[in-house]
Parts: C-alpha cells; sequence; structure tokens
C-alpha cells in the first residue's frame, strides 16, 4: 500500500471492494427501511449518515474541476457521494433507469481517474433491480467478496 501526501493510505483492490460492499449493505438496509418514492436529497442524506457512522469518509455534492482540450470546467461535475476518495455514488429516485445513467457514471470515473462506481435507483421495486457497479479499467481481485457478485456467473 502507498501513501500519499496527507499521509491517507491508497486502497488495494480488495479494500476498494469492502468499500462498496458497505455501501451496498447500508443502501439495501435504507431501501428495505424508507421503500422507494422519496426524493433523491433525502436518500443521499441519510445513505451518506450511515456510510459515516460505519467509518468511511463520505464527501456530499462534491463539486469536481476537470480540463479538456486546455479548457478548465470548475462547475461541471458534481457527485453525489464520493466514499473514501475512491469510488463515486451516484443514486437515482426514477421509476426505471435509463442507459444515460450508467453512461454518466462511467464518464465521472473517467474524468476523475476512479476505478468503480455504484448507481443506485431507489425508485426501484427492489435494490437489485436498481443496483449497477460500474468499472472503468477495474480488475477485482480474486478474493473479491461474494455479496459483490450481484447478476455475474459463479465458476463452477
Amino acid at each position: 500500500m502507498n501513501a500519499n501526501n496527507n499521509n491517507r493510505v491508497s486502497a488495494t483492490p480488495r479494500e476498494i471492494d469492502d468499500i462498496t460492499g458497505e455501501i451496498v449493505d447500508a443502501a439495501f438496509k435504507l431501501h428495505t427501511g424508507l421503500g422507494p418514492g422519496l426524493l433523491e436529497s433525502v436518500y443521499e442524506t441519510v445513505l451518506a449518515r450511515d456510510l459515516d457512522r460505519r467509518g468511511l469518509k463520505v464527501e456530499r455534492q462534491k463539486l469536481v474541476s476537470f480540463e479538456y482540450e486546455g479548457m478548465r470546467f470548475d462547475e461541471g461535475l458534481r457527485l453525489d457521494l464520493l466514499v473514501e476518495e475512491q469510488v463515486i455514488v451516484e443514486l437515482k429516485s426514477v421509476e426505471k433507469l435509463s442507459p444515460v445513467h450508467s453512461k454518466q457514471l462511467l464518464t465521472y470515473l473517467r474524468l476523475m481517474h476512479l476505478p468503480v462506481g455504484l448507481l443506485i435507483n431507489f425508485g426501484a421495486a427492489t435494490l437489485k433491480e436498481g443496483l449497477q457497479r460500474i468499472v472503468n479499467n477495474y480488475i477485482p481481485s480474486p478474493a473479491a467478496s461474494p455479496r459483490l457478485r450481484v447478476n455475474q456467473e459463479l465458476p463452477s
């Protein structure tokens, strides 16, 4: 593991899987507790508090600057949640996700040079229907938690 300038330790892929596992667990608890149909801001507030209580660093509505072809955009990107400075969580509360939602999160991951994001739709009937794990050039470690293998075939 590598230390950076502010003494934080960068996470290994296993740690990223643990972080996303905690987020999914907290989102499941929230979805079953409150149910679908509330404003995104309600889910964001409660999810951020739960993740904070679990000891994870959470930033809400984080403005991110980026450059493209020599142009700087200071307000072109706002993340719903950034967890442990590594995982972007994009929240929705709609009846059905649109393909543009996952593309939006993938763009955020690319601009931030981050490997994993979660798209969570609290408007879906079940969390499983409303959860997508989006990756950007990321291969999980072979020891990845089985609870993260939703909708993936396990080796026989």
